[in-house]
């Protein structure tokens, strides 16, 4: 199987903050086949598409690019505009969206943006998008306001942001909101707290310690950790956009989510128009590798149409 090149870094271009971004990535395969961009969730580097996987599906004959979102791994961070957690949380549960507003340096769309100036710095006019978690949302995001660019749209253990929908219980949320020790061996030994959203039956305590110390060696960034998770809250509903998309659409949820209930994938699925679902048993807010073939399979007939 194809290797990854080495790591690059896509030239920079300016977004809404009138910030440089450049955007860390990798990519598998050959360019010559169907480009398919990883776009990966919240406070998680693009470790969080195992190489394995990624060299599993260039094998099938993709060319295949997972990528750090900004304020995350190797790419831009927007040290400049400081967001604390407590006071962003405070603002949305008392209602003055104006205050949390102004506390977003960057919005959705503009990470949808970073995923698709990245296909141009890297010669690709069209790809098919895959999204995890938050990463589905960055994805929905690229397929309303970059229709032209997105061949298909892969939503994975996403949610439309409708608030009656995909949350989470209140065991994840907690998981979610406590920050991890700053040390290296709390930060890894705390990995096994998510567990609370695995696969009941693949839930691997170990493998999560080994992406959190690989993550932490690579590029332990917590501040970065609110800014995300502003965009993504502030994006609001997708609703009646995801009415008007007309492009191929695969949503994959596993029934053993609590992080987002598997409600967010079933409501996703009833939004597009033609969407396919595929509801997951034994995978939770994961991706065991015993349930690599079904979803390989799964994304590969839905991205063999071009």
């Amino acid at each position: 199987m194809t290797p990854p090149t080495d790591p690059k870094q896509a030239p920079a271009h300016a977004d809404a903050c009138s910030k440089s971004i450049t955007i860390e990535h990798e990519v598998f395969g050959d360019p010559a086949h169907p480009a398919v961009l990883l776009v990966m969730g919240f406070g998680t580097q693009l470790l969080g598409w195992d190489v394995d996987f990624c060299r599993m599906l260039a094998a099938r004959g993709r060319y295949v690019i997972r990528y750090d979102n900004r304020d995350c791994g190797l790419s831009t961070k927007l040290e400049e505009h400081p967001v604390h957690l407590g006071d962003f949380i405070t603002a949305m549960t008392s209602g003055d969206f104006d205050r949390a507003l102004a506390m977003a340096p960057y919005s959705l769309r503009d990470m949808a943006g970073d995923g698709m100036d990245l296909l141009t710095d890297l010669g690709i006019e069209r790809a098919h998008v895959i999204g995890s978690s938050m990463g589905g949302m960055i994805a929905q995001k690229m397929a309303i306001e970059f229709p032209d660019r997105v061949l298909s749209l892969t939503s994975m253990m996403s949610s439309t942001g409708e608030q009656e929908y995909g949350q989470s219980t209140p065991e994840a949320q907690q998981v979610l909101f406590s920050p991890r020790p700053a040390d290296r061996d709390g930060y890894v030994a705390a990995a096994e707290r998510e567990l609370v959203w695995a696969s009941r039956r693949y839930g691997d305590a170990a493998q999560l310690r080994a992406l959190a110390a690989a993550s932490y060696d690579r590029a332990y960034y917590p501040p970065g950790v609110p800014r995300q998770l502003a965009a993504m809250i502030l994006d609001g509903s997708r609703a009646e956009k995801l009415k008007t998309l007309d492009v191929p659409t695969l949503v994959i949820h596993g029934l053993d989510d609590t992080l987002i209930h598997p409600s967010g994938g079933r409501r996703t699925a009833e939004l597009v128009p033609g969407a396919q679902l595929l509801l997951v048993e034994d995978m939770g807010h994961d991706r065991p590798r015993a349930l690599w073939p079904h979803l390989m399979h799964a994304i590969s007939e839905h991205t063999n149409f071009i």
